[in-house]
């Protein structure tokens, strides 16, 4: 009792705080991370309650699904926009410990998972409250802990969320072959081409995001970023500047810079698909520890890594840690001081990151450094229980009066 009670108290102390700063009743440093609600969201809210997308604003990047988000705080029509927002999220977060507790309490779980959410949102600061990502994240969790007896439920959440915000798809990589692929990859399917179409009848220009995302840049805080912020010191002649919505690179080896990133990531799925092809054992967390695996490989390789991405990391992880059987652990105390880093160069000093100084680019290459590192440990991790160690036990003689029952960490037998 006293356990859940520090949990508690530390959930109610931080998201206080994190409350405060979004009503402004406290200041963070830096610039005001509000804005994007009580501007940018509110602004698409009234286009989108008019039924149609916002087909003339190219900073619109998202599937349809996050029309939903937008319009959400209708929810709550006694509360301005943005205070509606900002209570959303917060039920969103609660939503999130709520299934963490639920799942850590139960026998071969743990409360692991819940100490890294409720520890790891507050690291991001109050950006944490003034994006939708902690909505999309809630549906990821929530589809995670429903895989292991529901893969169609794990499928139909994870198919919604990528019409969210993409990403969740990548929860998919984990299932084991056979039935369950079958069973969670066709609800999936079901649901985003279900949506999709529902969305393409009711409102123009559901589609539209696709061609405003290809025409992305390099985002100042992305892994290939630092290539231009060491060469601002020596003589590069490009610029920085606010582009299809956030701060970007614009000058001469930035598309090449986009198109090697896009390579990287093209990598990283070709490293899932062979992963996928040899693993030889799922234990109980492995659905989990893979789309941890594959959410961080392509944050990593990104060319847009922006703050919030560092919430569906956290997120994820949580997952993976209330599983007792997880080797994720090195690799989620990487991503939650890479989250808080992240606080530290957004918003507190994103004007030194903008300016390429000193303390800019330590930042940036501590906190890419952090997830490169958590990426590569977690590979590693990954490919060990799943495809070395199995192969390795298999060459073994096995004495015959050894059962070849099973183990109770398998995913067939997972709660």
């Amino acid at each position: 009792m006293a356990y859940m009670a520090r949990i508690l108290a530390v959930w109610v102390l931080t998201r206080a705080l994190l409350l405060l700063c979004v009503f402004r009743v406290l200041t963070a440093p830096g610039p005001d991370v509000t804005s994007d609600v009580s501007v940018i969201y509110q602004g698409w809210y009234e286009i989108l309650r008019t039924g149609t997308f916002p087909l003339d604003d190219v900073t619109w990047q998202y599937p349809p699904a996050a029309a939903l988000a937008v319009l959400s705080p209708a929810l709550l029509p006694f509360l301005g926009y943005a205070s509606a927002f900002f209570v959303l999220a917060l039920l969103a977060d609660a939503a999130v410990c709520g299934l963490l507790l639920y799942t850590g309490r139960r026998p071969g779980k743990s409360l692991r998972g819940l100490w890294v959410w409720v520890a790891g949102v507050p690291l991001l600061g109050p950006t944490v409250y003034a994006r939708y990502d902690v909505m999309v994240t809630a549906v990821a969790v929530a589809a995670l802990l429903a895989g292991a007896r529901h893969p169609r439920t794990m499928g139909a959440l994870a198919g919604f969320g990528a019409l969210l915000k993409v990403w969740p798809v990548l929860l998919l990589v984990g299932v084991p072959r056979g039935r369950a692929t079958q069973r969670s990859w066709t609800a999936a399917a079901c649901a985003a081409l279900g949506a999709t179409l529902a969305f393409l009848v009711a409102m123009p220009g559901a589609l539209a995001f696709l061609t405003f995302q290809r025409d992305r840049g390099t985002e100042v805080e992305s892994l290939g970023a630092l290539v231009f912020h060491v060469g601002r010191h020596l003589g590069w002649r490009g610029e920085v500047r606010l582009n299809y919505g956030s701060v970007e690179f614009l000058g001469p080896y930035v598309p090449l810079v986009s198109t090697a990133a896009q390579a990287l990531s093209a990598a990283a799925f070709c490293w899932l698909l062979v992963w996928r092809l040899r693993a030889r054992a799922w234990s109980a967390s492995t659905l989990a520890d893979a789309a941890f695996v594959a959410v961080l490989l392509f944050t990593a390789t990104s060319r847009v890594i922006s703050p919030q991405y560092m919430l569906w990391l956290v997120g994820v992880a949580a997952v993976c840690l209330a599983f007792r059987t997880s080797r994720m652990e090195v690799p989620a105390r990487l991503v939650l001081a890479a989250t808080f880093v992240t606080f530290l160069e957004f918003p507190v000093w994103f004007s030194h990151v903008v300016a390429s100084d000193p303390l800019g680019v330590a930042l940036l290459v501590v906190r890419n450094g952090l997830l490169v590192a958590a990426a590569l440990l977690a590979c590693r991790n990954l490919w060990r229980q799943t495809v070395s160690e199995p192969r390795g036990r298999a060459r073994q003689p096995v004495p015959e009066q050894v059962s070849q029952a099973p183990s109770a960490d398998t995913y067939a037998s997972a709660p």
